[in-house]
This record gives structure tokens, sequence and C-alpha cells, in this order.
């Protein structure tokens, strides 16, 4: 079942789509239905659907300014704009601010309404994976470097603006080029792989987990102080060491990881800073014997 999200402030012409969808040929569609800018954005941002119908006017607001506030919020359902409109500039407009296609109302009949929700939902497929490709690391599945940089420029200004801490963990497994150069890269793939879930499992929802090099990875802990980034990481390092990793070919390989934690503001006051001070503490976490914690304080 494929639900759909209509967002018009027409009853009459919520209908007249609903009629339309009694006509297509394949698929099977659940629709509901907004009538006001406010709702239909909500319920645009729970993700709770696969594609999106959406007007051109919705009362003193319209449907390009809704299109753009919910890709801002990072939204990416799909959405096929609607309008009474036929002007070429209302299609161009549709289409820059993040419509997929773009149907005239009066010109609407139930296969070319079909084929439109088909190419909407096969390209929005299409970006969903390239997006994956580049926000995401090819082996763990992580947010990758890049990603990782947004993600924590965005939260520091977040944590400025709200007046909340921001905590972040460095690791980096222990002695890993031996793992590499003693079992072969295919072994020192497996190791990384199930590390990242291990490292990943020990976060919550709202925090993030990335690789940003060859074996360190970083955790982005959303309104955590140090203290609780302190435990967040001696929770991560246990669980990487908890028992031995399967490196493929019945190897199993005992694998430990070090930590550096500071948060923000206590340890830096920008993004750029806070990633020094916690590279400084694992240095640090490195140089004290490894499979160790240290917070940004103590390594100054």
């Amino acid at each position: 079942m494929t639900r759909v999200l209509v967002i018009d402030d027409d009853r009459l012409q919520f209908r007249l789509v609903k009629e339309h969808f009694r006509n297509f040929r394949r698929g099977t569609y659940e629709l509901d239905w907004s009538e006001t800018y406010e709702d239909g954005l909500a319920r645009l941002l729970s993700g709770n659907y696969a594609v999106c119908l959406l007007d051109f006017r919705l009362g003193d607001r319209d449907g390009l300014q809704l299109i753009k506030e919910a890709t801002r919020k990072g939204c990416h359902t799909p959405i096929v704009f609607l309008t009474a409109e036929s002007a070429e500039c209302v299609d161009i407009q549709a289409m820059e601010a993040g419509a997929l296609d773009y149907l005239v109302k009066g010109e609407i009949s139930p296969g070319a309404l079909e084929r439109s929700l088909r190419y909407a939902l096969k390209l929005g497929e299409t970006l969903d994976a390239l997006r994956r490709l580049a926000t995401r690391d090819e082996l763990t599945g992580l947010a990758n470097r890049r990603e990782y940089e947004r993600i924590l420029s965005e939260e520091e200004e977040r944590a400025r603006r709200f007046g909340q801490p921001l905590g972040l963990v460095i690791l980096d497994l222990d002695h890993f080029k031996r793992v590499n150069d003693t079992h072969g890269h295919g072994a020192g793939d497996a190791v990384l792989k199930e590390a990242a879930r291990r490292i990943a499992a020990s976060i919550r929802t709202v925090d993030r987990a990335a690789r940003i090099g060859g074996e360190e990875f970083a955790l982005i802990l959303v309104q955590t102080d140090g203290d609780s980034a302190l435990e967040v990481a001696c929770r991560a390092i246990a669980a990487v060491a908890k028992e031995p990793i399967d490196a493929g070919g019945g190897l199993m390989l005992g694998v430990t990881a070090s930590a550096g934690v500071a948060d923000f503001p206590s340890d830096a006051s920008s993004s750029a800073e806070l990633f020094a001070a916690a590279d400084r503490a694992l240095y640090a976490a490195k140089e004290r014997g490894r499979r160790r914690v240290v917070a940004a304080r103590e390594a100054r």
C-alpha cells in the first residue's frame, strides 16, 4: 500500500483526485487529505508518506513556500505540483523549489496522474540512493567525513542558539594496522564493519555516528555535557572490546578502541575547536596505554 498525501484547500479537487485514483490500472494507494499549509507541512515532515500531491494555492500562502520550507527541514518525500495555472514560470518555479513533476489541474487524467506518480516515486528512490552515496561511508553505512562536518557545524549552531551543550567523541581502533598487515584487508573490513555497528548501537537515535578516517570514528552527542559524553565514550569502547569480532574464515579477533571526549562550550567555542580538543584527548588516551577514554580537560 502506497500512502499518498494530498495538500489542497479545495475539497472538491481532492474528491476529483480521489476519483482519478479509482481508475488507476495498477498499484494500491491510500490517500490522506490536508487542507491547510500548516497541517500539510506537519504531515509531510512526519515521513509517513511515499509521495505528495501539492496544490499551488493554499489560502494566503502557496505550495512553493511549503516545498522550500519542507526541504529546508530535511524532507525528501517526492512532490508532484498541482496548479490551475499553466504559465511556464510556475512550472520552472515548482521544479526549482524541489518538485519532481508538475501537472495542470484542468489537464489531469487518470493515466497522466498515474504516470506522474510512478515517475516521482522512481526518481525519488534514485535521488535517495544518490544522497546516500554522497553522505554515507560505503563500508560501514555510517555518515562519512563530509556529512559529519555538516552535522557538527549544524549542531554547534543549534547548541549556541539554544544555550545547550554539545558533546563530541573521537574513537580510534587500537593497533588496527596490524589487522590489515597480518590478516589482510578483507579481515580489516570485517573488523571495521562490526566495530562501527557496535559503536553506533551505543548512542541514542538523536545522536549521530560517523566514520571520519580509516579506523577513526566520531560520535556527535546533542544536548550532552562533558560528563555524559564521557559515559557514552566508555560504553562505546566497552562494546567494541566486549567479545572477539568475526573477521571471516573462522578468524576471531579481539579488538579494542581508545577515545577522546570534549564538549561545547566547556572545551571549545567552535566546531573546529571542539574537534581539536577531542582529538588531543584521543592522542592522550593512546599515549597512556590505549583502551581508555580521556576527557579534553584532562589532556590540556
